[in-house]
C-alpha cells in the first residue's frame, strides 16, 4: 500500500499584482504531497515565480497544520544546518 499525500499547496498569480498570468487565465490550483518536504520545495517554487500561496495538512492527517500565505515565505525558507 503506498503512502497517502498528507499535505497540499494552493496557489495561483498574486491577486495584488496584475500580470500576464492573470490576464491569460490562470486560476488558483492546488497540488498534494507525500511530505513537508516536498510541499515545502515545490511552494519555494511558487514564490520565486511571484506568485502567491498557502499550504496545510489535508483531513483526516493529524495535527492540522496550516500555513497562511502571510507565513508562507517564512515555512518554505531552506532551514539551517
Amino acid at each position: 500500500m503506498t503512502q497517502p499525500d498528507i499535505w497540499y499547496v494552493a496557489f495561483g498569480p498574486d491577486k495584488t499584482v496584475k500580470s500576464d498570468d492573470r490576464a491569460s487565465g490562470v486560476v488558483r490550483s492546488t497540488k498534494t504531497f507525500k511530505s513537508e518536504m516536498d510541499a515545502k520545495v515545490f511552494a519555494a517554487q511558487i514564490l520565486a515565480k511571484g506568485w502567491s500561496a498557502n499550504a496545510g495538512t489535508l483531513n483526516p492527517h493529524q495535527p492540522k497544520r496550516m500555513v497562511p500565505a502571510s507565513q508562507i515565505e517564512q515555512w518554505a525558507a531552506p532551514s539551517e544546518r
